[in-house]
């Protein structure tokens, strides 16, 4: 019986949190400097009535589980997820007072059944606490919400979600959540390149031309329908769902130019624009408060690089990596991997916010996935802690191997004036900062190979 282990260091980043920016170890930094004097994207004390709900991450308390009980555990966080977005949706219908009681209750209940036998699944070696009352307890958040959220992202009486920013007709007008790109000092910090490995591996997977979508999560909630409560965009692997299994990806087709079938997937990107989708009454669409016309990426970069120079062993077939953290606004920063810019100002990233791009440049998020791996493990109990993230001199964890980096470039074409927004749980608001990336490494093991070989030696491929 294989079981995963937990990397047990925390990362410390209350300065970053204050800043409301974030540093991506090993790869580019989000200086703190290019963020003074911006508006955190927080409502004024007071300014909305109704809050967010903020739960602990129990997913991340996860430290050692049974292989076997793996897919049990996934099942039952899925529960906590589904739990959530309920009360959620209850809380925006009950508004404050002896509603907000009655629905933050329910919820605990719920969630106290189910950590309860989550728990007995998992084991006595789980590392959830043996209380389970500071997870099954959930707190309303208000500090937390937008000006631009429940609102906007809400259809309406006749089911459509109105455009508040085409009413204002001014960008200036699009709310604390946009920043123009111009107002943002250049803020990119590159690592130090000390070894030797320069060469880059590229996949060319096109630009989800086929429509794959859907709102499933095969990493985080496999066998689960809606497991994501949002919708993803899906380019290489073409079968890739909630209950697509190792060997149905092995044996499925890619829109990928090189024979490469892994999964690459991450949130949509929605014009809020008065048009709408036809999930508009669909789970992972407008039940889940994702509404508004999907806008197809006009860029796709999928690039494998090593950011320090380390040479790098091969990445593992079916391995599953993730980046960014989809509950980064109730969670805080310290797994968000994530960045938004437009072109022709790439060397200005933001982390919480979304960019206002001048006329003729596109919207850009940059997601950044771990370089160092432990070697063994194709996942691990949380689904993070096989991997890691070098560090700023770009040295992996003790007894991790440093592998390739993959970054993903996704740009679009966002009408001037025009608000938009990333796809997200229900209760994280749609908050730019909980933007995230999820790959399934599906390569074949002469792919894997060439990968390695390309960057060790300092060859462009692809």
């Amino acid at each position: 019986m294989r079981i995963h282990k937990r990397d047990r260091s925390k990362r410390r980043m209350g300065a970053l949190l204050v800043a409301g920016v974030l540093a991506t170890s090993g790869a580019s930094v989000l200086a703190a400097a290019a963020f003074a004097g911006q508006v955190p994207w927080r409502s004024q004390a007071g300014a909305a009535q109704i809050g967010t709900v903020a739960c602990g991450d129990v997913g991340a308390s996860l430290a050692t589980v049974p292989e076997a009980a793996q897919p049990e555990v996934d099942k039952g966080l899925a529960d906590l997820d589904a739990q959530v977005a309920d009360a959620y949706r209850g809380l925006s219908e009950a508004g404050s007072g002896s509603g907000e009681k009655r629905v933050m209750g329910d919820l605990a209940a719920k969630r106290t059944a189910t950590l309860k036998k989550l728990a007995t699944t998992a084991g006595p070696d789980s590392g959830l606490p043996k209380d389970l009352g500071g997870l099954a307890n959930c707190s309303v958040r208000r500090d937390l919400v937008v000006d631009a959220s429940a609102k906007d992202f809400a259809p309406d009486a006749k089911g459509v979600a109105a455009d508040k920013s085409k009413a204002s007709g001014a960008k200036a007008k699009l709310g604390r959540g946009f920043v123009d790109i111009k107002t943002v000092r250049p803020n990119v910090v590159k690592p130090p390149r000390t070894g030797t490995a320069t060469g880059s591996f590229t996949s060319r997977c096109g630009r989800n031309e086929n429509r794959h979508l859907n709102p499933d999560n095969v990493i985080v909630a496999p066998g689960v329908s809606n497991g994501a409560h949002h919708m993803h965009d899906y380019v290489g692997n073409q079968i890739t769902d909630g209950f697509s299994s190792n060997n149905k990806l092995g044996a499925a087709g890619t829109t990928c130019t090189n024979g490469d079938q892994s999964a690459y997937y991450w949130p949509v990107l929605r014009l809020l624009d008065g048009t709408n989708e036809s999930d508009l009454k669909a789970a992972g669409g407008g039940k889940d408060r994702n509404v508004g016309k999907i806008l197809q990426p006009a860029e796709v970069g999928l690039t494998y690089t090593s950011p320090a120079g380390n040479k790098v062993v091969p990445m593992i077939r079916f391995m599953r990596v993730l980046t960014g953290d989809a509950k980064a606004l109730t969670n805080g920063p310290a797994n968000a991997h994530a960045s938004w810019s437009c072109t022709g100002f790439e060397d200005r990233q933001l982390a919480d916010k979304y960019p206002v791009c001048p006329g003729g440049s596109r919207v850009v998020r940059t997601l950044k996935f771990p370089d160092c791996w432990d070697g063994k493990n194709i996942d691990s109990a949380n689904h993070r802690t096989h991997t890691a993230f070098s560090n700023a001199s770009g040295a992996c964890p003790k007894n991790f191997k440093a592998m390739p980096q993959l970054v993903e470039r996704v740009a679009y074409d966002v009408p001037a004036g025009v608000k938009f927004a990333v796809d997200s749980f229900p209760e994280q608001l749609h908050n730019p900062i909980t933007d995230h990336g999820d790959f399934i490494n599906v390569m074949n093991p002469n792919l894997l190979a060439q990968m390695a070989s390309c960057i060790n030696e300092g060859r462009r491929c692809g």
